[in-house]
């Protein structure tokens, strides 16, 4: 009798829930030999020929035929599947693009959060490109007939050479305590670090924040032990100050960049090339953490309480908890770098499963909340710019750049009636009205219609007022006030990277602020009441964050004034201590049971759909229920909290909730179209509260 061949476990590329686990398949003699662990494959689904997309994830020996059928149990050898098995249909490529780290972080991602691994390996692994990957792979066979002559290998020729790796003395992280930063990464050490306030001038002439500094050192540090590291940061701002800390400091060749502003070409190239065996360091965005690395040393995350770093696609994990559970599996260093600090940070600290690290010694800007100034004139207590901020930027604007930190781009942002002060809506579609200009016509945020002819839906007031003052409203009133000054918009339809020394008065959106040459002479945060007002749960930790990181770069010295907020917010401000709030804000939050003291899931759907799915977490020790309640789309909508220890219970169980929601609503035969499935479950949602 003739042996049967290799079993192929296969992960089945689709967002079906029902086929989130592994297929077997048997592999044809014509392919064994490039059918491996990690490629792409193509495999046949059932009946009326249908092909599949997927990726080959373990390759087993076949089960031996027993003759009692109760000694098939237990076996963990090969493949339990006795039949006959369809065989794959073909291999798309050689190139082993899915690693078993890889394959084992999407698993345990998507398990978590009640997801697919599919959706999570769709994020970690960019579309083939078939011009690049032929490339790349002649190039490794060049390379291994080289190495097969005795020559070094390209590869080992671009390895980091530690003598080539030494961090300059004197630079970012001697600026921390000894035995902190500059032990992490051999230490294997989880710390939350506070970025120090400052700009530095690299010997190219370009600026950079001292935190682009601080994560260049350390992921050459990695290199330097023959370990790869990955950077991730908010968004390609953020990358390219690291990148020109990289081109100082890394060895050529060492650097690969993983951007989503990227062609597909070269991300595709980026990431075969963080596959090779050599260390590495990879830059990228939230989908860098997923990243392929090579004997990982470290994960460092600048400012993990940006929203860039949340998923908006299913199964919606944040990057900083795809990083926990990675170094979870790699043991590797982990950094959590920023010039604020996250609830979810602190409560890690306060665990202790993080160490805090501040720089050695007390760097921060001259903040000055005005409402810590007796200020007699009630009229000058209420205006937008007080006296003493009008005073500062005048000083300033003398010796180099002034930043103006605004809450909305654009001229008017939002509109109300004259008459009964309402906010003006849109007739067509009821989204908020706008002036983009100062002579244009008001148009909807929404749906842009034209509002020639409104009329107030309240009172029939024809007249509108201006409620809110965007970056052109803000840059007309301040060029009357300051004659001859140059005014520079910065913003989502300004983009602007990099500033010069030269006096300028920079109005710029939250997060748009370009780096100018020696720091702003002096900083003026606006809109604070604004920005606070906003229904959040994260509020304040938000702004916070916002103000922290504009007022890192103020020039030394230079007097940041945050306009019209006082309490807990501006005191933290104050004292650059963003902890205060943070360790506050999570101790309100332990007691009114709200993320991150508890985990949360919000569960959608139909109310039966809904009801089922809950059913079966009754019992469960720790876990209750808020809800449901309606939604504006005919469906219910309830909030599950559950203590981390039952994570993992509550996942599997609301998984097959999903599952069985999805198995129920095949297509009627004949029918031309499948009904959607109803149930949604996500985890830990931003702005569920």
């Amino acid at each position: 009798m003739t042996r049967p061949g290799l079993v192929a476990r296969v992960l089945i590329d689709s967002p079906l829930p029902q086929l989130d686990h592994l297929f077997d398949y048997s592999i044809p003699d014509e392919l064994a030999g490039i059918a491996r662990p990690g490629v792409r494959v193509r495999v046949p689904l059932r009946s009326a020929g249908r092909v599949a997309d997927g990726y080959l994830i373990e390759v087993l020996e076949p089960a031996e035929p027993a003759a009692d059928p109760e000694a098939l149990s237990g076996l963990d050898a090969g493949s339990d599947f006795r039949g006959a098995l369809s065989p794959i249909e073909s291999v798309v490529s050689a190139a082993q693009v899915l690693t078993p780290e890889v394959w084992e972080l999407a698993r345990r991602v998507a398990d978590r959060a009640s997801g697919n691994a599919s959706d999570v390996i769709r994020l970690a692994v960019p579309p083939r490109q078939v011009r690049v990957e032929k490339a790349w792979l002649a190039g490794r066979a060049a390379d291994a007939d080289v190495a097969g002559a005795g020559t070094a290998t390209v590869e080992a020729a671009t390895q980091a050479d530690p003598a080539a790796c030494a961090t300059p003395a004197g630079w970012a992280c001697a600026d921390y305590p000894t035995g902190t930063l500059d032990t992490a990464v051999a230490a294997h050490a989880r710390l939350c670090v506070a970025a120090v306030p400052d700009l530095r001038l690299l010997p190219d002439g370009q600026t950079v924040g001292h935190w682009a500094l601080t994560l260049a050192e350390l992921a050459v540090a990695s290199l330097t032990v023959g370990q790869s590291a990955i950077l991730v940061v908010p968004d390609y701002r953020d990358q390219d100050q690291v990148q020109a800390a990289l081109d100082l400091l890394a060895p050529a060749g060492s650097v690969s960049r993983v951007d989503a502003r990227q062609p597909n070409a070269d991300r595709y190239r980026a990431f075969l090339a963080a596959l090779a065996p050599a260390p590495r360091i990879v830059l990228g965005n939230r989908s860098a953490v997923y990243a392929p690395a090579a004997n990982l040393g470290l994960i460092a995350l600048f400012d993990d309480g940006d929203p860039l770093h949340g998923e908006p696609l299913s199964p919606y994990v944040h990057a900083r908890d795809a990083a926990l559970v990675r170094q979870g599996q790699s043991g590797c260093a982990l950094v959590f770098l920023g010039h604020s600090r996250t609830v979810e940070v602190q409560r890690l600290v306060e665990l202790g499963w993080l160490t805090a690290v501040h720089p050695e010694r007390s760097r921060h800007p001259r903040v000055i909340p005005t409402d810590f100034q007796s200020e007699p004139d009630q009229q000058a207590r209420a205006a937008r710019i007080p006296t003493a901020a009008w005073r500062a930027a005048k000083e300033a604007l003398a010796h180099g750049p002034v930043l103006v930190q605004v809450a909305s781009p654009g001229y008017a942002p939002m509109l109300a009636c004259q008459s009964c002060k309402k906010a003006a809506r849109c007739t067509t579609c009821q989204g908020p009205l706008a002036l983009a200009a100062k002579n244009s016509t008001p148009s909807c945020r929404w749906c842009g219609a034209l509002a020639a002819n409104w009329s107030c839906v309240h009172c029939e007031g024809r007249a509108l007022r201006v409620v809110t003052l965007g970056t052109g409203r803000t840059a007309e009133e301040l060029g009357r006030a300051f004659p001859g000054a140059r005014i520079i918009i910065a913003d989502g339809e300004h983009p602007l990277q990099h500033l010069g020394d030269a006096p300028a008065l920079v109005i710029a959106t939250r997060g748009a602020e370009p780096i100018p040459t020696g720091g702003y002479r002096a900083i003026l945060l606006l809109d604070g009441e604004r920005m606070l007002a906003r229904e959040s749960l994260r509020v304040g930790e938000d702004c916070l964050r916002w103000w922290c990181n504009a007022a890192a770069l103020a020039a030394p010295g230079a007097a940041v004034v945050l306009v019209g907020v006082g309490g807990l917010v501006a005191r933290a401000l104050n004292s650059w201590q963003p902890e205060m709030l943070a360790a506050s804000e999570l101790a309100d939050r332990r007691q009114l049971k709200f993320p991150p003291a508890v985990r949360a899931a919000s569960v959608t759907g139909t109310d039966a759909d809904v009801a089922a799915a809950l059913a079966d977490l009754s019992g469960m020790d720790g876990v209750d229920v808020l809800g449901p309640v309606g939604t504006e789309d005919a469906l219910v909508r309830a909030i599950v909290r559950l203590p981390y220890a039952s994570g993992d219970e509550v996942a599997r169980a609301l998984k097959a909730a999903i599952v069985r929601n999805a198995a129920r609503r095949r297509r009627p035969k004949g029918a031309a179209f499948r009904p959607a499935p109803t149930l949604k479950v996500r985890f830990d949602d931003p702005e569920l509260l």
